[in-house]
């Protein structure tokens, strides 16, 4: 089964200007995502779906494809279904994985594993998701408690499940005939829901977040917990 992955991108954000071309870590946002879909091993071909020439070049020079759709399909108002099915045309495949550009704290091993849970349950459509165990309403009603019991502890609740979109996938031939007959398909024949880890649930929408990642990258490069020392030598006096 051939996969493509489509790494998708605009100039015409609104939130955060250029979005995809602002600087993390010093980098451009859009190449965690191309790095995080080469690393997974998982695609027969990697295209950077684009609405501006200003991104073939980046993608040359990271070894993957470019794909200039066409301009019809560069607003803010066009549905991804529509960038979905016109990539579909243009490159034929049996999958088609779009691994978000805005999710750059992905990594390729957890991409990976999102891609291996699509094909071994036999999925048509997949979009990943973050599970939240929190006590949830939804408009004014309890999604995962009741207001007939004591109060529910957080840890016994079952988790609500948040759209992420760092990945979405979908089976080319049941999103193009349900596209030709609907003229949607994002969410099409069997769907599947894949938690991910909370860095991947990240998404870069706004300065505050391009902000918040750049925190949060520096604080990734070490997996130790300190603790408060004096704290400490009062739990050893205690233990001892």
């Amino acid at each position: 089964m051939t996969t493509v992955a489509m790494i998708p991108a605009r100039v015409g954000s609104t939130r955060l200007k250029l979005k995809n071309l602002a600087l993390l870590g010093g980098r451009p946002l859009i190449s965690y995502a191309i790095e995080a879909a080469k690393a997974a091993k998982s695609f027969d071909r990697i295209i950077v779906n684009a609405d501006h020439e200003v991104f073939r070049q980046l993608a040359q020079s990271m070894g993957v494809e470019f794909y200039l759709r066409p301009d019809a399909l560069g607003s803010s108002t066009t549905r991804s279904d529509e960038v979905v099915y016109d990539f579909m045309q243009q490159h034929p495949a049996d999958a088609v994985a779009w691994v978000n550009s805005t999710a750059p704290l992905q990594t390729g091993e957890e991409i990976r594993a999102v891609v291996q849970q699509f094909h071994a349950r036999g999925l048509d459509s997949l979009v990943t998701v973050k599970d939240e165990q929190v006590h949830a309403v939804s408009d004014g009603r309890p999604v995962n408690f009741t207001l007939e019991e004591p109060f529910a502890r957080t840890q016994d609740l079952t988790p609500v499940q948040l759209f992420v979109y760092s990945v979405m996938m979908w089976r080319t031939s049941t999103f193009m005939q349900a596209f030709k007959q609907r003229g949607y398909a994002l969410l099409s024949g069997k769907v599947g829901y894949v938690p991910v880890s909370k860095r991947s649930a990240v998404l870069i929408k706004t300065p505050e977040d391009l902000r918040f990642a750049e925190g949060l990258l520096t604080g990734l490069s070490s997996d130790a917990i300190e603790y408060d020392p004096r704290s400490m030598m009062v739990m050893k006096g205690v233990a001892a």
